[in-house]
C-alpha cells in the first residue's frame, strides 16, 4: 500500500495550503456580508420610526398590490393562508389563489370557506400559459378581494404566470401558499416602490421557519423554535443565508436572488420579460438575475432591494428524505442558471452583479460542497494510511468547520440583536446548540446532496418533483385538517 500513501501524500502536499486558503476566504467573505448587514439593521432600526408605515396603510394612492399564491395539494394550510394574506394590513391589495390541478381537497375548501362563485373575465394572454384554464371564480362576497383559478397541473411557475397575467394591480407579490404573511408585510416590501418608484423594480422579504409555532386565524401567537434538530439547524441557515447574506448583497447593489416565497416585482417589468421561466428549476434565482441583465442591458437607473423585516413564514422539511430532495434541487437550479448566465461571470458591463455576486456564487456556493466532500475524503484516507499530518489535518479542519461556526454564531448574534424573534431562553439555547450541530454532520450530508443534483444536471437525468409532506401550522382551525397534505417541493 505505499503507492497509495505515497499518492495521498503528495496530492495532499500540494492541496493543503489552497484547500485552507479556500475555506479561510469563504467564511471570512461571509463574515464580512454578516458585518454589512449588521451595519444596514442598525441604520434601519434606525429610521424604522419615520418609515411612514401608518400613512402609507390609510393612503388612497398607494400603488396596488396583487398576492399571487400558486397552490398543489395545499388542503393542510390553505385556508390558513388566505386568511393571513386577506387580512394583510393595505390600502388596496388583492388575493389572486392559482389552482395547480390539485388532487386534493384544496379547491373543494376554498369553494366551501369562501362561498366562490363563477367570475366572467377573460384571461388578458399577455404571458404565454401552459396549463390550460378550467376556471375563474372570485368570493361570492364583493368586500372579500378574492380571485381563484382552476387550472390543469403545469408547474408553479406557469401558475404564476397565470396570476401574473390576471393581476390588475401595479405591483405583484408572490408567495408560496404554505406561508403566513405578516401583517405589516405588504407596507415594508414595498416602502421601496413609494420612496424610489422610478428605480426600484424588485423587493425581497425575509422568509423564517413557522414548525412548532402556534398559529390561529392566519397569525403566529406563539413563535417556537421546531422540535427536529434539523428543522432548527435550518432556521440556524436561513437566518444566515436568507436575512443577513441577502441584506448584504442589497447593500451592495448587486442582489441576485430573492426568495419565492415572499417576492415583490412590478407588474410591467414581468409582462415586458414575459413572466418566470417555466422550464428553469431554480425559477426564482432565474428572474432575478435576468432581471438585472436586463437593468444593465439597458443602462437602467433601476435596482432590485432586500428589505430586512417583512417576514413570510414557511414550513421546512422535518425529514432527511425531504430535506435532501430540496437541497438537490436546489444545487441544480444554482447550476442551471449560472450556467446560463455564463457571460455575465467576471464581465464588467455587469457591474458588481458580473464582478462580485456571480463570482462569490460560483466558487463560494457552487463550487463548496464539491471542495468539502474531496477535502474530508482526503483527509480520512490519508490519516488511515498515514500519509497526512495530524496537525495540517486540525489546520483544515479549524479554518473550515471552526471558523465556519464562528461565523455562523456572528450571525446568529447580530440577528438577535437587531429583531429579537425569539423571546424565551430556551429557544436561544436551542438554537445556539443548532449552531454547533450543523457542523457534524449535518453540512457533510448537504454537501453530498447538493453535489447529487449537480451531476444530475451535468448528466442530463430529469428532474422529477418529490412529494414535500405539510403536517399544517400547529393550532390553526380546525377546517384545515388535521392530516397530511402533499405537494410538489
Amino acid at each position: 500500500m505505499s503507492w497509495l500513501h505515497d499518492t495521498l501524500e503528495a496530492i495532499f502536499a500540494v492541496l493543503v495550503w489552497p484547500s485552507a486558503i479556500y475555506f479561510l476566504l469563504a467564511n471570512t467573505s461571509m463574515l464580512v456580508l454578516i458585518l454589512i448587514a449588521a451595519r444596514h439593521f442598525a441604520r434601519y432600526l434606525g429610521h424604522s420610526a419615520h418609515r411612514g408605515e401608518d400613512a402609507m396603510a390609510a393612503s388612497p394612492v398607494s400603488l396596488g398590490v396583487s398576492v399571487i399564491v400558486p397552490a398543489y395539494n395545499e388542503a393542510a394550510v390553505i385556508l390558513t393562508s388566505v386568511r393571513s394574506m386577506l387580512d394583510l394590513r393595505y390600502p388596496d391589495h388583492e388575493v389572486i389563489v392559482v389552482n395547480d390541478g390539485s388532487t386534493d381537497d384544496t379547491m373543494r375548501l376554498l369553494q366551501d370557506e369562501f362561498g366562490l362563485v363563477e367570475d366572467e373575465r377573460d384571461v388578458p394572454g399577455r404571458i404565454p400559459v401552459r396549463g390550460a384554464v378550467r376556471g375563474i371564480w372570485r368570493a361570492e362576497s364583493g368586500g372579500v378581494p378574492l380571485v381563484v383559478v382552476d387550472k390543469e397541473n403545469s408547474g408553479g411557475s406557469d401558475s404564476l404566470n397565470l396570476g401574473i397575467d390576471l393581476a390588475s394591480k401595479e405591483l405583484i407579490v408572490r408567495v408560496d401558499a404554505d406561508s403566513i404573511i405578516e401583517p405589516d408585510a405588504l407596507l415594508s416590501v414595498s416602502r421601496p416602490f413609494a420612496d424610489d418608484p422610478d428605480r426600484v423594480v424588485a423587493t425581497g422579504g425575509v422568509v423564517r421557519i413557522v414548525n412548532n409555532s402556534r398559529v390561529l386565524g392566519g397569525r403566529i401567537v406563539e413563535l417556537r423554535m421546531p422540535k427536529q434538530l434539523i428543522t432548527r439547524i435550518q432556521v440556524v441557515e436561513y437566518l444566515r443565508a436568507f436575512l443577513l447574506g441577502r441584506t448584504a448583497w442589497s447593500d451592495l447593489n448587486a442582489l441576485i436572488l430573492i426568495s419565492g416565497a415572499f417576492a415583490m416585482f412590478r407588474r410591467d417589468v414581468l409582462i415586458e420579460m414575459g413572466g418566470l421561466d417555466p422550464d428553469s428549476i431554480g425559477e426564482d434565482f432565474e428572474l432575478v438575475v435576468r432581471i438585472q441583465r436586463w437593468i444593465r442591458d439597458g443602462r437602467r437607473d433601476a435596482r432590485v432591494e432586500f428589505v430586512p423585516e417583512p417576514v413570510s413564514w414557511t414550513e421546512a422539511p422535518e425529514t432527511l428524505r425531504v430535506l435532501a430532495r430540496q437541497r438537490r434541487r436546489w444545487h441544480r437550479g444554482l447550476w442551471e442558471v449560472l450556467w446560463k448566465y455564463r457571460s455575465m461571470l467576471l464581465n464588467p458591463r455587469y457591474g458588481r452583479v458580473g464582478m462580485l455576486a456571480l463570482p462569490y456564487y460560483w466558487l463560494f456556493e457552487l463550487l463548496a460542497p464539491l471542495i468539502e466532500i474531496v477535502g474530508i475524503v482526503l483527509v480520512v484516507a490519508g490519516l488511515l494510511v498515514g500519509a497526512v499530518e495530524p496537525g495540517a489535518a486540525l489546520l483544515l479542519l479549524l479554518v473550515s468547520y471552526g471558523y465556519g461556526t464562528l461565523v455562523t454564531l456572528a450571525a446568529v448574534l447580530v440577528e438577535e440583536a437587531s429583531f429579537h424573534r425569539y423571546e424565551r431562553w430556551r429557544d436561544l439555547g436551542s438554537i445556539l446548540a443548532a449552531v454547533l450541530a450543523e457542523s457534524i454532520g449535518y453540512r457533510q450530508l448537504t454537501a453530498v446532496w447538493r453535489i447529487q443534483g449537480w451531476w444530475a444536471a451535468l448528466t442530463g437525468r430529469k428532474q422529477v418533483w418529490g412529494e414535500m409532506t405539510r403536517s399544517g401550522f400547529a393550532g390553526a382551525a380546525a377546517s384545515v385538517g388535521a392530516g397530511e397534505a402533499e405537494r410538489r417541493d
